[in-house]
């Protein structure tokens, strides 16, 4: 049976061991239980308004009119009274003040009367939407109030029509997370739209039409019907279940990256809980030595420290549940801007559950080694002797093995994805073995080392103390500091990239939806300097004759192939782009064949290289073209690129738009705004350099969110470090009295355990450095095609910083060791 009393002299006894134990187990519940909890708000609160996220039942979607055959089965559906039809036409536009100086790219939104179906448009003054929106009205966000200096009842000038400010829309049900958005929202009534003059052949325009059905069960049928009406990969039908909003893609896409942090901490905190109860177990080793030699059994004596760490483990699921309680009050604010209206964040009961079956799990896995090896111990130990435990015995495989299973299992759990799961298991495993052999090299150079100064002598030798956890600290620290690392260094380059200036000469005003006929009236706005881009709206039906599956490619977690696509045509490179497979842009010996340059990003979304064939849909027509070359970019930023380039005489026939490219002086945009919008309103001017304040805005705003995460990370390496002065306590006390009796002072021995840890978290920063290096080369070159820096300086600090704190941290515990008295240690010794 076990003995109650026994188990609470243990933790009483080891009392920083065990608070030590309680937080690590602390630190795994909160990351679990709260990302847990925050995707299951996200998801149910979706789910539950899955029809107003919809506005709709079914949706029609496309970059250009409906098919007349999916025109034709919608009109017949209303007729037959089916269901009901409401559109909207959404793109963005410039719109200008009536008098003075003043305009503003907005996002438009023209809306049939019906819109929405679901959910409803939340005005100031709390009428509805129609009621509001009637022919020559305007419904906007507040932002454009502001940014131009405007009031209820003031006139706009929105393509060819003067038209009235009525109301300031508060939110609306199928946008309900607008950061990405390059301007602020204006509600036009359908009635005014012809006369906008706005929407013309090849305009960046998404045609939607939705449809509310007048019975439930026939939802898929109708979805089924319009999806057979249209043979064209540019029309998407769905239905409010499984359209899938940009909101959820985007919490998709942000929780996978958080989960992957959440496994990584759940690793660490691991580590810690065992590293905490080799410690408080090296303490008791002679305790347990007694005990076997009066009797007791192994399985006995494993029992008790069983029931030991069941109930930390139990107080530290408590302690981590109450920390998940109130993390979820902070959540609202960390995600503030980014969280849909309707998402409530509350601590999910089957999340609990989860992470609380996570936690035991994870407690019974990292303590099973420590606990199989108390068989180990002998009856001398009683007497100082011990045997040397073999680091890897079968037992130490067996308990490896589940583990890495338990772990696959929680990747495959969290990330919901076979592929992605083995490549991050694979990742992981390669970031802690080059971790263990970089730790494995340095440790074994510093060993041969021989320094002249006394202090770092005894500090070199006190890393190889015996059950010091040097190594473990190392491989533990310098995988956790080499995350944070990276995503430190790669933001730094995202910001360089896109964030933080333009390179000079490169363009920071783009004008969009220029029809051929209007070019030569923006050049001569425009004056020299511009390069102008046409326009072609195709699709990708095929690859070597195999079709492309759209709903299959849109599930990818980058750009696909499924997508309506920007093609161009031209005879030559632009100024940053090179050829790297092909020899030259377009082959002179393939006279008869249509051609195609691709652009190597494309090679990610699929396998193709110079000779394949493209199968397009371009204005309804199918055109095979095989690849002549394949182009990289030499720059990154907000550039001009395409993906796919024709010759001149293969689309110079198409009907097309024209994209415009030039450089401005910042004090001169907001007039050519207006001179432009004034002469074609059409035409959309977008200014990149207030693009990149929103880009710029949302990019911090996730990087602290992803820091936050892989903070608990830094916590657990922390955690190990105070662990690993908890398991050579005995050998520490033993070093400061010695060294006090051979007459050191107190500022020597304090020196030596600094350097100890100094020369800990110096060689973990290192290797994290070198390996973040790296990797963000990598994720920059590859991941993200565009150019790297390293950012010495800022490398430099990041050491600096992280060396602090393990010294801070290692002093921090040490420093109550160094008070223990040798006259009472060595009597205590003889007492022994």
């Amino acid at each position: 049976m076990v003995n109650l009393r026994f188990i609470a002299r243990q933790m009483t006894g080891a009392k920083r061991q065990c608070a030590v134990f309680i937080l690590c187990v602390a630190l795994s519940m909160i990351t679990l239980v709260s990302l847990g909890s925050f995707r299951e708000s996200v998801e149910s609160s979706l789910l539950r308004d899955a029809q107003s996220l919809h506005a709709g039942d079914v949706i029609v979607r496309s970059h250009a009119p409906l098919p007349p055959s999916v025109e034709k089965e919608i009109a017949t559906l209303v007729q037959n009274g089916q269901a009901k039809s409401a559109r909207f036409w959404d793109f963005y536009s410039v719109v200008q003040k009536v008098t003075g100086e003043g305009s503003l790219l907005c996002n438009l939104k023209v809306v049939e009367p019906g819109y929405p179906f679901y959910g409803r448009v939340l005005l100031r003054s709390g009428k509805a939407l129609a009621e509001v929106l009637k022919p020559g009205s305007l419904v906007v966000e507040q932002q454009l109030l502001d940014r131009l200096h405007l009031r209820l009842g003031d006139s706009l000038k929105v393509g060819n029509e003067t038209l009235v400010v009525r109301d300031v829309v508060l939110q609306e049900p199928d946008r309900p997370v607008n950061f990405f958005s390059l301007g602020p929202r204006v509600f036009v009534a359908a009635a005014d739209r012809e006369a906008l003059g706005l929407i013309g052949l090849g305009s960046r325009v998404e045609h939607v039409t939705l449809l509310k059905l007048a019975h439930q069960g026939d939802l898929d049928a109708v979805a089924a019907r319009l999806a057979a009406a249209s043979d064209e990969t540019r029309v998407h039908v769905a239905t409010y279940k499984n359209a899938g909003s940009r909101v959820k893609r985007f919490f998709d896409n942000l929780l996978f990256f958080l989960n992957l942090s959440g496994i990584f901490t759940l690793l660490l905190s691991g580590f810690g809980i065992q590293s905490t109860l080799f410690a408080l177990l090296k303490e008791q080793e002679r305790t347990i030595a007694v005990l076997k030699a009066l009797g007791a059994k192994s399985r006995f004596i494993i029992g008790h420290f069983l029931s030991v760490t069941l109930v930390l483990g139990a107080i530290g699921t408590l302690v981590g549940l109450t920390g998940s309680f109130v993390l979820q009050r902070f959540l609202p604010a960390l995600f503030s801007g980014l969280i849909p209206a309707q998402v409530t964040l509350q601590i999910s009961f089957s999340a609990i559950w989860q992470g609380m079956f996570i936690g035991l799990t994870v407690v019974l896995l990292f303590t099973a080694l420590p606990l199989y090896r108390l068989k180990e111990v002998k009856p001398r130990a009683i007497f100082g002797k011990e045997d040397a435990a073999r680091i890897w015995s079968r037992s130490s495989w067996i308990i490896a093995g589940l583990g890495a299973l338990f772990f696959l299992s929680m990747v495959l759990l969290r990330l919901r994805d076979l592929k992605t799961g083995l490549y991050f298991m694979l990742a992981l495993v390669a970031l802690i073995l080059v971790s263990y052999l970089l730790a494995s090299l340095v440790l074994r150079l510093l060993k041969a080392s021989r320094p002249g100064n006394l202090a770092l002598r005894q500090a070199l030798r006190g890393l190889f103390r015996p059950h010091n956890a040097s190594l473990s600290i190392i491989v533990t620290l310098s995988a956790a500091l080499g995350v944070i690392f990276s995503i430190t260094l790669v933001e730094k380059n995202l910001d360089a990239s896109f964030i933080e200036s333009f390179p000079p000469g490169a363009p920071n005003v783009f004008l969009i939806d220029i029809q051929p006929d209007q070019k030569e009236g923006v050049a001569r706005l425009l004056g020299g300097g511009a390069d102008y881009y046409p326009i072609v709206k195709g699709t990708v039906i095929a690859v070597n004759d195999k079709a492309i599956d759209p709903e299959q490619e849109r599930k990818s977690r980058g750009d696909n192939l499924g997508r309506e696509m920007n093609l161009t045509y031209r005879s030559d490179l632009l100024s940053d782009e090179r050829i790297v497979s092909g020899g030259t842009l377009f082959r002179k010996d393939w006279k008869d064949a249509l051609q195609v340059s691709v652009l190597d990003t494309v090679l990610k979304m699929h396998d193709m290289k110079v000779g394949d064939s493209i199968t397009f849909k371009i204005q309804g027509v199918p055109m095979t073209a095989r690849i002549a070359s394949i182009r990289t970019r030499t720059s990154s930023g907000f550039t001009p690129f395409f993906y796919f380039v024709f010759p001149p005489d293969a689309l110079s026939g198409a009907p097309h738009t024209i994209f415009a490219a030039v450089r401005v002086d910042k004090e001169r945009i907001s007039s050519l705004q207006n001179q432009v919008v004034a002469q074609f309103p059409n035409v959309s001017v977008i200014d990149l350099t207030e693009t990149v304040v929103v880009f710029g805005r949302i990019m911090g705003k996730l990087s602290t969110i992803v820091r936050f995460f892989t903070a608990f990370s830094i916590v657990a390496g922390v955690l190990i470090v105070v662990s690993s002065v908890f398991a050579t306590r005995y050998a520490r006390i033993q070093e400061a009295v010695y060294f006090t009796i051979l007459g050191a002072r107190r500022r020597f021995v304090l020196a030596v355990f600094a350097a100890e840890n100094l020369l800990l978290g110096l060689v973990s920063g290192v290797i994290a450095l070198f390996m973040s290096q790296v990797a963000s080369l990598l994720i920059c070159r590859k991941g993200l095609d565009m150019g790297y820096q390293p950012y010495p300086v800022d490398s430099l600090l990041l050491l600096l910083g992280t060396t602090s704190l393990v010294v801070l941290v290692g002093l921090a515990v040490t420093l109550p060791l160094l008070r223990q008295k040798p006259v009472t240690f060595l009597r205590e010794q003889s007492d022994e």
